[in-house]
């Protein structure tokens, strides 16, 4: 039988959710469960759940919440020892939970399992910029400078998960490195450079690209440890101040300057802090432009491999 339980948060995922669900039903290795919990989505989403009529699939309905909070109800229903994350826009490759399988045999004493994936932009995929090796991964120097977990790409012990608190509930960006760096600071991390996910970029409402004002007790200032190691605090400030790069551009002045002064201690992410104070310098009304245009540089650069 199968340690696995698939959680999925879903909000307002009509045109995706199906075929999200299908490549969880075309896995080599059927997971224990699925539990999809419905954040109070409008649009139909649900309904396409009941329609599928998966017998693995249990569907649970509550008010909008945010996808932490949704991921974390999931966590606590699910009767896995392993949960195996999956956004409701993203897809497995057949092989991908049985792969994760055997990635538990194999590294026991691991809390959290990353894959390699493929990104999706509408019109090719792309490799996403992972380790190249299987095993144990130092997950703060990778991280400085590659991906090594992302939610659709990422197995977690479901105990050792839970008695961290979870995601942080109310968080809007960050929210998975915040747990990620409580995680990685406790328990030992692997990775499987089998390319067998495939995040889409293009999906609609996908949550990076949706700014909303945070409604929570947690911050990423509040992971600043001067007992854990260094490194560790660096990848804190690295996710912090690209952070707050989404919050200048929406017009959250005050928001960015905090950050720069709090995460100033960084030393590995000079870059990222002058681009944030050039950005935060312009009038607001200029930012979003400014930003998405260098985002969008960066994409075609990273996808022609430079």
């Amino acid at each position: 039988m199968s340690r696995i339980s698939v959680i999925i948060p879903l909000y307002n995922k009509v045109n995706s959710i199906e075929r999200t669900l299908q490549s969880v039903a075309r896995q080599s290795v059927q997971p224990l469960e699925v539990i999809v919990v419905d954040d109070g989505s409008t649009d139909g989403s649900a309904e396409v759940v009941r329609r599928m009529n998966m017998p693995l699939v249990q569907l649970v309905s509550q008010s909008n919440s945010g996808v932490s909070a949704a991921r974390n109800r999931a966590m606590e229903l699910a009767q896995g020892e392993w949960v195996a994350l999956l956004d409701g826009d993203d897809c497995w490759e057949p092989g991908y939970l049985e792969n994760a399988e055997r990635m538990i045999d194999i590294y026991p004493a691991a809390a959290a399992i990353g894959t390699a994936f493929m990104v999706d932009d509408g019109r090719r995929r792309v490799a996403g910029d992972t380790p190249q090796k299987e095993g144990v991964v130092d997950f703060f120097v990778e991280s400085m400078s590659r991906y090594v977990l992302i939610p659709s790409a990422t197995v977690l012990r479901r105990d050792i998960t839970l008695a961290l608190g979870g995601f942080p509930e109310g968080m809007r960006m960050g929210e998975d490195q915040y747990l990620w760096t409580k995680i990685a600071r406790t328990a030992q991390v692997v990775f499987s450079p089998a390319r067998l996910v495939v995040y889409s970029r293009a999906a609609e409402n996908r949550s990076a690209s949706i700014f909303r004002p945070e409604q929570t007790v947690f911050s990423l200032e509040d992971l600043y440890d001067e007992d854990a190691l260094p490194i560790s605090n660096e990848y804190v400030a690295r996710v912090a101040l690209g952070k707050a790069l989404v919050e200048s551009a929406r017009g959250g002045t005050a928001v960015a300057k905090r950050a720069l002064e709090f995460f100033s201690y960084n030393r590995l992410s000079s870059r990222l802090t002058r681009k944030l104070r050039l950005l935060n310098a312009l009038p607001a009304c200029m930012r979003p432009a400014v930003l998405n245009i260098y985002n969008w540089m960066a994409w075609v650069i990273a996808r022609r491999g430079l």
